[in-house]
């Protein structure tokens, strides 16, 4: 261990210190390298060989990771969770984004969250009106369900769907909902939830139904059956929890299935936002245990809702990131061009491990004051590694299959695989006789 903290492996020779108050930088660090430049060997596989005293969430899309270290950090002591939303069967916890509501202001965000969840959005000239509007309607449906203190979020998916519009009295338009909201109204006529819903009726029927249309593509671009499914039956994420226990929790996703991502985003905008806002609460003003998050493919599907911003106050509260992204470009297009910076800007160690994008080389051109063609044509393996207050550094990517401590994890993991599949083949070959006997018999008689 380096000054009684969990260590970084960034590259060959090149390994840090996580005690911010000793190195004087912060631990978010951006990895910048295309598909295939060995970013989940290089860097989120050494993340949890150094894990010893912080909590960490991790992004991954092979579930092998997750069974491979689980029985190590058991060994360290950490409780050790998996929210799969590839496969919510696997899961051991469960995300209803409505168990997180404490205020009208939860309220606002998540719905916020959700509506601007596609990532189109940040560079569209469509006036926001119709967004701000959706917001307020879906902030109408998540009050009501909450209120009611019936249900999860499921149940305002479903009362959603059963909202229909018509034009038939007055001038106001009328809804399949208006008895369960007059009810509301009644018990609290000033009301948050009331007066979000207020704010729809009043409007025309021809308003009314495209912002209707509008938010059901945005629940439909984020919300899937399974997903639905999945937040029901099982204990809930304890964000509490994670900062105040020794916790890892593998949030696994689907490198083909790039549907999920909105939802895993929406995830992440809830740790975040529910992480500082319980180091807020703390007299000291940071978390218990330090909370390290790695996002893979940060910059595809959709936005973090206020990640340029909470990411700028991290380090106070106890909070870190390792964001794994393709390119600046991505990250550009994903966040715009100045979220993008102030993003870059906030992480005091940016890891380069080569590409084909232009725009991130002539960034990294003019960080290592070389030129283009250097960067552009580097040998694949090698990576710049810049960390501020430091000249940068040239060196190869970490060779995890030379450390020891990966060789007996993996080893270890491919004989619980083997004994495995040995005890399913013997179960399947005793399964198949009995079949095939009672078969032949059937047939005989």
């Amino acid at each position: 261990m380096i000054d009684g903290a969990d260590k970084m492996i960034l590259g060959k020779n090149a390994v840090f210190s996580t005690n911010s108050r000793v190195t004087g930088v912060n631990n978010n660090v951006i990895v910048c390298g295309g598909s295939g430049c060995g970013k989940t060997m290089s860097v989120s596989e050494p993340l949890l060989l150094e894990a010893f005293g912080r909590s960490l969430v991790v992004t991954v899309t092979k579930r092998r990771i997750v069974e491979k270290y689980t029985p190590m950090l058991r060994d360290r002591g950490y409780i050790v969770e998996e929210l799969n939303f590839a496969n919510p069967e696997k899961s051991t916890v469960a995300f209803d984004p409505l168990d997180y509501i404490r205020s009208t202001r939860d309220i606002t965000f998540l719905a916020q969250a959700i509506v601007k969840s596609n990532p189109r959005k940040e560079s569209s000239n469509a006036d926001p009106y119709w967004d701000e509007a959706s917001v307020s309607l879906l902030s109408a449906e998540i009050g009501k369900v909450r209120d009611s203190g019936k249900g999860g979020f499921p149940e305002v998916l479903e009362m959603h769907k059963s909202l229909t519009l018509n034009d038939n009295c007055g001038s106001l338009i009328g809804t399949s909902l208006d008895d369960d909201f007059e009810e509301l109204e009644e018990e609290d006529p000033t009301g948050f939830t009331v007066s979000c819903w207020r704010s729809f009726k009043n409007l025309p029927i021809k308003t009314a139904s495209c912002i209707y249309g509008t938010l059901n593509v945005a629940v439909d671009t984020v919300f899937t059956p399974e997903l639905l499914e999945s937040m029901k039956n099982r204990k809930k994420v304890d964000f509490i929890s994670l900062a105040s226990k020794k916790t890892v929790l593998f949030v696994t996703t689907s490198a083909v299935n790039p549907s999920l991502n909105c939802f895993v985003n929406l995830f992440y905008s809830q740790v975040f936002k529910s992480l500082f806002e319980f180091g807020e609460s703390r007299a000291d003003g940071r978390l218990p245990i330090p909370v390290h998050v790695l996002c893979d493919d940060f910059a595809t599907g959709s936005r973090i809702l206020n990640f340029p911003e909470y990411i700028s106050i991290f380090r106070e509260k106890g909070i870190s990131v390792t964001l794994l992204v393709q390119s600046e470009s991505q990250l550009e297009g994903m966040y715009g061009q100045s979220n993008a910076t102030t993003i870059i800007n906030n992480c005091d160690t940016y890891v380069y491990m080569g590409g084909m994008d232009l725009t991130t080389s002539k960034s990294v051109s003019t960080r290592a004051n070389l030129p283009l063609e250097d960067i552009l044509y580097m040998p694949i393996g090698r990576e710049f590694i810049f960390r501020r207050g430091q000249k940068p550094i040239i060196t190869e990517r970490y060779d995890i299959e030379g450390d020891d401590r990966y060789t007996k994890i993996t080893d270890a993991h491919a004989r619980r695989q083997a004994s495995s599949k040995s005890s399913s083949d013997d179960h399947m070959t005793f399964r198949d006789y009995i079949e095939f006997s009672l078969g032949k018999t059937l047939k005989t008689n």
